[in-house]
């Protein structure tokens, strides 16, 4: 890292110098005009026109009124004009959202519920995001990076990364409970509130988030939790979060935070155990509440998980002579999939390629691709030269059993590898490891 940007770096870790009043005061710390009409600006048929677009890039799947974004789109003049004029005749009355539970990767049994907007709901949240994010973006802390422009998982993971090689040895891996199924409405709505004063835009939030979740028919309440799944909710938990990232910096501790995934990094145990009192505190005050049990102070040669990852210091030495080391050391810190991410990346795997399915081969192998290519894109850096192999085999294994309706199999001869990657196309996961990657010079 060049010299201008560890300066930089360094700025941007200092603590905040002043302390306000109350937590909320951080989101509008020096005091400046809130906006006071902004829900004609939502309902502009300019803004509802680029939600929709947004809306109908991500996709996604329809709520309990079973339209879907085709059925939305057949429509679409008539859907937004519509939309146009329950908000401005405050006449709009938002549907409770379909309850959808997605597996929670290597633990059978439990559940993560998401919560599925309406395509018409998700086209509102949509135009209410695109007019709050540009108030509300600016004062997001530098030590958050999810759900922002420019930000992402692999700059918290670089952060975290330049702090435990500076030293910061002692890591607060820390859980929080229920985040989203908790959040308090009335402390979020203040928060808003510092820097929104639209007393329509606020009831307008406050509408979705109080719409109710709908569970095998039943419409139930919803007094605390933004759904997660809507649209709107990553800013949200931004905007209730953003109070907790400043105080922790003020108070001098390394904090990255990707939703409600954080780690502190700390030079000792006793600095760690001081951060982890300071932020169940200030979490309390907002509403917040650690999960104890997934919680803990460890240092890096014990390793923690963090946004998918393994990261720990090795200890043995690895057999490769050392030019052929590419991503660790021993004594160095390293990083590779968690279990859990690697078994729910087979588990995709597995699930697209059941001997069952009704496709050829050629359909099998685009069906597989995309899921391989986001997976392996988002590990490609990290210490899984080794792993990427095995999977690589275990993948055509897969193909193979498809092809023949056997796991044991002599597919190799009718479908051979080098037909796969070439002819069909597979990708293949050890080549996308930058420093393995095939060349594509010509050889003459």
């Amino acid at each position: 890292m060049s010299k201008v940007k560890q300066e930089e770096s360094s700025l941007r870790e200092k603590p905040e110098p002043v302390r306000p009043r109350r937590l909320a005061d951080w989101i509008n710390p020096e005091g400046k005009r809130k906006v006071h009409s902004l829900v004609d600006k939502i309902y502009s048929k300019t803004n509802l026109a680029l939600a929709w677009e947004r809306v109908r890039a991500n996709r996604g799947s329809g709520g309990i009124d079973g339209q879907s974004i085709a059925d939305f789109a057949a429509a679409a003049d008539e859907q937004l004009e519509r939309l146009r004029q329950e908000l401005k005749e405050k006449r709009y009355q938002p549907r409770a959202v379909r309850q959808q539970l997605i597996p929670k990767a290597g633990q059978p049994g439990k559940f993560r519920p998401l919560g599925i907007p309406t395509i018409y709901d998700r086209v509102c949240q949509q135009a209410v995001l695109n007019r709050l994010e540009g108030i509300f973006e600016p004062i997001f802390d530098e030590a958050n990076f999810g759900y922002r422009a420019g930000k992402s998982a692999k700059g918290a993971l670089r952060k975290i990364w330049r702090e435990i090689e500076e030293g910061r040895e002692w890591i607060v891996d820390a859980d929080l409970k229920d985040f989203f199924g908790s959040v308090d409405h009335e402390k979020l709505l203040t928060l808003i509130n510092q820097r929104v004063s639209d007393g329509r835009v606020l009831g307008l939030i406050a509408q979705m988030l109080s719409a109710g979740v709908c569970v095998e028919g039943e419409v139930q309440p919803t007094p605390s939790g933004t759904p997660q799944g809507g649209v709107i909710s990553p800013l949200l938990s931004n905007i209730l979060l953003t109070p907790f990232d400043k105080e922790m910096r003020r108070r001098g501790h390394r904090l990255s935070r990707y939703a409600d995934d954080w780690v502190v990094s700390c030079r000792s145990r006793k600095e760690a155990e001081k951060a982890m009192i300071d932020a169940r505190r200030v979490l309390a005050t907002l509403g917040v509440t650690l999960n104890e049990q997934k919680t803990r102070i460890v240092h890096i040669s014990q390793g923690f998980e963090f946004l998918g990852y393994k990261i720990k210091r090795g200890t043995r030495a690895l057999r490769l002579p050392g030019h052929q080391v590419k991503s660790a050391q021993s004594g160095q810190v390293y990083a590779y999939p968690r279990e859990k991410s690697t078994r729910s990346f087979m588990d995709q795997i597995r699930a697209r390629t059941k001997r069952t399915i009704p496709l050829g081969t050629s359909g099998l192998v685009a069906e597989i691709n995309p899921v391989i290519r986001g997976w392996g894109n988002y590990y490609c850096k990290a210490h899984v030269r080794k792993l990427f192999a095995k999977l690589d085999r275990w993948i055509i294994q897969r193909i193979w059993s498809h092809r023949t309706k056997r796991w044991r199999n002599t597919g190799w001869k009718t479908l051979p590898e080098k037909r796969l990657y070439g002819e069909l196309g597979l990708v293949k996961l050890i080549h996308l490891i930058p420093s393995l990657q095939p060349s594509t010079r010509s050889p003459l």
